[in-house]
């Protein structure tokens, strides 16, 4: 399990993966943490609104309802695959749910699906679901009838990716709200392992621009070769390339080069970077980390 991302780095993730993403205002703090814990977290669950309508549903899952406060998740995924962001914080998505299913996420030890739910909210051996998942509404009425456009599933495939690529998970970390409570049917419409091994897929290669036409094949971009590589004070053709990057980005704060020796310039440009990303704080520190690496798309270099 792992810490949550902060507000801009659960930001920053979704852009560096394509997803086309709106704020709601007040998203930041706008939370149930005074109710619970938030956090670990486990992994990524999927639901449906049993709605119709962006600006309806978000304002639903901003609110909440009698007898449900808002936030009722972290973001709501709208039919024409915008992502409408409405907390950052504990959500009122999962409720109570089963153990075991909890541990097969946590391991990711399982087949095509987890175990069958035996626990829901409210029975004896439930287990806090909103503390251990982010949780993303999808824009569907869930009869079984009500389309999933092509734009919608890519935002869900790009969403689940972008978390799991932010906090090392695999695809098995993305469960639907129908695998976590044996009352629960959603997402209904599309299967669940379906969805997995496209988040898989994704996961395999750098994140891409989202398409909006056919294009030519995507340049290969460098993957991050993690924080020690850049505290060992590395000489390597892959700092070069990240410096060209940074100057191209405006983020340059070299008096000579940028060159292969990681230096005290490349921490300068790099915390550039991170700012212009939108980290503050100990996020904004210079050194590179994954989200804000994979959104600079550093040429791949041998």
């Amino acid at each position: 399990m792992a810490t949550p991302l902060s507000a801009d780095r659960l930001l920053a993730a979704l852009r560096a993966e394509g997803v086309t993403v709106v704020e709601h205002p007040g998203w930041r703090t706008h939370d149930r943490n005074r109710a619970g814990a938030w956090g670990p977290v486990a992994g990524v669950m999927i639901h449906h609104t049993v709605s119709t309508g962006t600006a309806s549903s978000v304002a639903l899952c901003s609110d909440g309802y009698a007898g449900l406060p808002g936030p009722l998740c972290h973001g709501v995924i709208a039919k024409d695959g915008t992502v409408h962001l409405v907390s950052a914080g504990r959500a009122n998505h999962a409720g109570g749910g089963d153990p075991s299913v909890l541990r097969a996420v946590v391991t990711e030890a399982y087949g095509d699906r987890p175990p069958v739910p035996r626990e829901h909210q409210g029975s004896s051996g439930a287990v806090d679901g909103n503390s251990r998942f982010y949780g993303f509404e999808c824009v569907n009425l869930g009869n079984g009838t009500d389309p999933w456009p092509a734009a919608q599933l890519d935002a869900i495939e790009r969403v689940s990716a972008a978390l799991c690529r932010a906090h090392g998970w695999g695809a098995k970390s993305v469960i639907g709200h129908l695998e976590w409570s044996d009352w629960k049917s959603d997402p209904k419409g599309f299967g669940m392992p379906g969805m997995r091994d496209r988040v898989q897929k994704r996961l395999g290669a750098a994140p891409a621009p989202k398409p909006t036409a056919p294009a030519p094949a995507a340049p290969r971009h460098q993957p991050f070769p993690g924080a020690a590589f850049f505290r060992s004070n590395p000489s390597s053709p892959v700092v070069t390339a990240m410096g060209r990057r940074l100057m191209a980005e405006g983020c340059g704060r070299y008096q000579v080069g940028p060159g292969p020796r990681w230096s005290e310039a490349d921490r300068r440009s790099y915390e550039a970077w991170q700012r212009k990303l939108g980290f503050r704080g100990s996020d904004a520190d210079g050194w590179p980390g994954a989200a804000s690496w994979n959104a600079l798309k550093v040429p791949y270099t041998k």
